[in-house]
């Protein structure tokens, strides 16, 4: 009786863990970058009731085997592109297809982000929303005076004065991995490379495996409602029939306990 407790327990457990991931995702519907995730689940340990290793029925031919449950096992990042929208704006990046932008934190770690909604700090370097500096400027052209910039699908970056005369010109790289579901998140849309992900692949836009830069666009959500919404009532229904599997062990259980007296 308890098992039948046990098990419908971690089933509600499971999918509430489900529904709060379908949550943040709506949550950031609309935030730009913002890559989908989803829980994988795993199936706990079995239980022998009959066969070898049984204590009550070793004899008996056949293994009996029960559950025990489900956990979350991971959380799955879904690295598919979402959609580009034209901003005008000479600072606002998007990639169009693989790669990734590097950051560099305060702290002088590496980060990496698909958000390309930069600015200028006083110092005429290229940072993040949040101040973050950027490693999207080649060397030659960071913390230098411009009116205006451009930067090409394949990378090229040219800095321009008022007279509307290229001042300056320079090409930039973006960075890949070859498994980004390995990434770590750290929040605002930052990713930390660790063993699962692999080193950064340096490289050019529209080099072979890289996408290209879309300058004056940024990429939205990938977050489709329809598909939350599905997943939404799964779960929502999977929990209510683990609620109801309690409620019934519970009657079971009230019964057994009456037959008794």
């Amino acid at each position: 009786m308890i098992r039948k407790l046990w098990n419908s327990a971690t089933g509600m457990l499971a999918q509430s863990f489900k529904i709060d991931t379908i949550a943040n995702n709506v949550a950031n519907v609309n935030t730009t970058g913002f890559k989908k995730k989803s829980v994988l689940f795993q199936d706990l340990m079995y239980r022998s009731l009959r066969g070898p290793g049984n204590p009550v029925a070793p004899n008996e031919e056949g293994k009996l085997l029960v559950g025990q449950g489900v956990k979350p096992a991971a959380i799955k990042t879904y690295f598919l592109p979402g959609v580009l929208r034209e901003t005008g704006i000479e600072l606002d990046m998007a990639i169009q297809g693989e790669g990734f932008f590097r950051i560099l934190l305060p702290d002088g770690r590496e980060s990496f982000t698909r958000v390309g909604g930069f600015s200028l700090d006083p110092t005429l370097n290229l940072v993040t929303e949040d101040g973050y500096l950027v490693d999207l400027l080649p060397q030659e052209l960071a913390g230098r005076e411009f009116t205006s910039i451009s930067i090409d699908s394949n990378g090229t970056v040219r800095l321009y004065n008022d007279a509307g005369e290229v001042t300056r010109e320079g090409e930039t790289a973006i960075y890949r991995f070859q498994n980004p579901e390995g990434l770590e998140a750290i929040g605002r849309n930052l990713w930390l490379a660790t063993e699962n992900s692999g080193e950064p692949l340096r490289g050019r836009p529209e080099d072979e495996g890289f996408g290209a830069i879309k300058q004056k666009f940024l990429e939205q959500s990938n977050v489709s409602m329809v598909e939350e919404m599905t997943s939404l009532i799964l779960a929502q229904r999977a929990y209510e029939i683990s609620s109801r599997a309690v409620r019934t062990a519970d009657e079971m259980w009230a019964l057994a306990n009456q037959i008794r007296k």
